[in-house]
């Protein structure tokens, strides 16, 4: 499935964050990694101690990739409306769900401290960033001054990620877009008159 140039590590990798977001943390056997990987059973263990130390460098990899993929679009031009909405609106697959937030969803990685940490981490980090961003915008007088950066940043990413729920409860993106665009709408700066 992957290509040979990559080591085998990485194809173990790989092969975990793909079985964990399609399937969960008990979902994910080592035989499913090791034939996922085409890698044996001797060399999943000779590079991790066992599924929760590759679960974890998985983790790590899919929080990584999810702040590089946010801070791409947060960190862009515009002003911090525009890079909001640049956030929301970006590509995703959403019927697929976030790969992060999914897995506060599992109940084994969750009563894991070592395994929830990354997630954990990551929702904290893109909560604080958006944070930043919305408070640009309420300092330079685009977002409504009632409003709590603080609060709206919580809201943004409670959208992304309800949104994720409802759309895949329903198999359709729809509800998800109409979050997107109910939100986008409640913060849309405010015009002179």
């Amino acid at each position: 499935m992957y290509s040979v140039l990559m080591s085998t590590p990485e194809r173990l990798i790989e092969s975990t964050r793909e079985l964990l977001w399609e399937r969960g943390y008990v979902g994910t056997s080592p035989k499913a990694i090791q034939q996922h990987a085409g890698a044996g059973q001797g060399s999943m263990y000779h590079h991790f101690s066992g599924k929760p130390d590759l679960a974890l460098a998985a983790i790590r990899r899919t929080a990584e990739e999810m702040r590089a993929t946010a801070e791409a679009v947060l960190g862009g031009d515009g002003s911090a409306y525009e890079r909001v909405a640049a956030y929301l609106l970006r590509e995703r697959d959403v019927l697929r769900g976030c790969p992060v937030g999914r897995l506060t969803m599992d109940p084994d990685v969750v009563a894991s401290e070592a395994l929830r940490a990354p997630v954990t981490e990551t929702l904290e980090w893109l909560r604080e960033r958006l944070a930043g961003i919305v408070q640009e915008g309420l300092d330079h007088g685009e977002f409504a001054p009632s409003l709590d950066a603080d609060e709206i940043a919580s809201t943004i990413v409670a959208t992304v990620q309800g949104g994720y729920v409802l759309a895949r409860s329903t198999g359709s993106p729809t509800a998800f877009d109409a979050g997107v665009r109910g939100l986008l709408a409640l913060l849309a700066p405010r015009r002179a008159g």
